[in-house]
């Protein structure tokens, strides 16, 4: 009798594990990048409007073409959603990496990824390492040190290391009032990277930037870009949310490509030195 009620306990319990498992979202797999049409893009890479896009795991390769090449693999796979709302589109995109690294210094690099779209749609794409002359990419990038200062990390020597002994800074001399135009300019004084218009130092607003290339060794920034972005860490390893303006001519039925990167500062990836894909075609779904 016991035995009988001891099987009968274990068939409930694998049932209502059945049941459980059954009542959840299926993860959908494409072999392509498809934007599925929301009412709003959510820029939290938590946001339970993620789970309505179907994913592509998208496989990384070394970039071994350019100097300074990458010969050593390290994030082999990107996990990639896609939403819009008609004006703009979001990418959200997940990838293991144990180390977070979010801080730039000599030698140490910060964890970064980066979408890449044709600038026109054509028959014949650009080549997708970085485009090529006549034919541009546009990239949307984020860093995790960027984010780390949008989330409130002061940018100053005592927050980044706290053992760090300073004397003194012009700049904050007791004379200067706080805020005052005589300390405003000493501070811009003593800060070379910014004076010369050095667009990766400072506080941040935004922890994106966006860039257009036409080629390996032509990258520079977009006029007026406007895309924005959010990163946060999982439990093994980093989720991010790049939103930009949906590109011309992109629209249902219309196809075009994405390409992705990924730089794990913990391996000393920076510049050239990443993983990236070649490109994924990319589609628009429309709305029911």
């Amino acid at each position: 009798m016991l035995g009988r009620f001891r099987s009968l306990a274990l068939l409930a319990a694998v049932a209502g594990l059945v049941l459980h498992a059954g009542c959840r979202r299926p993860v959908q797999r494409t072999n392509e990048v498809v934007s599925v049409p929301a009412a709003k893009v959510p820029l939290d890479p938590g946001d339970s409007a993620w789970a309505k896009a179907p994913e592509n795991a998208a496989k990384l390769l070394l970039q071994d073409l350019v100097e300074p090449r990458l010969m050593r693999p390290s994030t082999t796979e990107v996990l990639v959603r896609s939403l819009n709302n008609g004006v703009e589109i979001g990418f959200r995109l997940e990838w293991v990496d144990s180390s977070p690294d979010d801080l730039a210094d000599a030698g140490r690099f910060p964890d970064a990824c980066a979408v890449q779209i044709p600038q026109r749609i054509s028959a014949i794409p650009p080549e997708p390492q970085m485009g090529q002359a006549g034919q541009p990419v546009e990239i949307t990038f984020w860093r995790a040190d960027w984010q780390a200062f949008v989330n409130g990390r002061p940018d100053t020597i005592q927050s980044l290391y706290p053992n760090a002994t300073i004397d003194h800074y012009p700049f904050e001399a007791k004379p200067l009032e706080p805020g005052s135009v005589a300390q405003k300019e000493m501070s811009a004084r003593y800060a070379p990277a910014q004076a010369v218009g050095n667009r990766r130092v400072g506080p941040r607003t935004s922890p994106v930037e966006d860039m257009i290339a036409e080629g390996p060794g032509t990258l520079g920034p977009a006029k007026g870009g406007s895309s924005r972005g959010q990163g946060s860490r999982t439990k093994d390893g980093w989720s991010v949310v790049l939103l930009r303006r949906l590109p011309e001519g992109i629209a249902p039925g219309v196809r075009s490509q994405i390409a992705i990167a990924v730089w794990e500062g913990s391996h000393q990836e920076v510049g050239a030195r990443k993983m990236r894909t070649g490109w994924i075609p990319l589609s628009v779904r429309a709305a029911q």
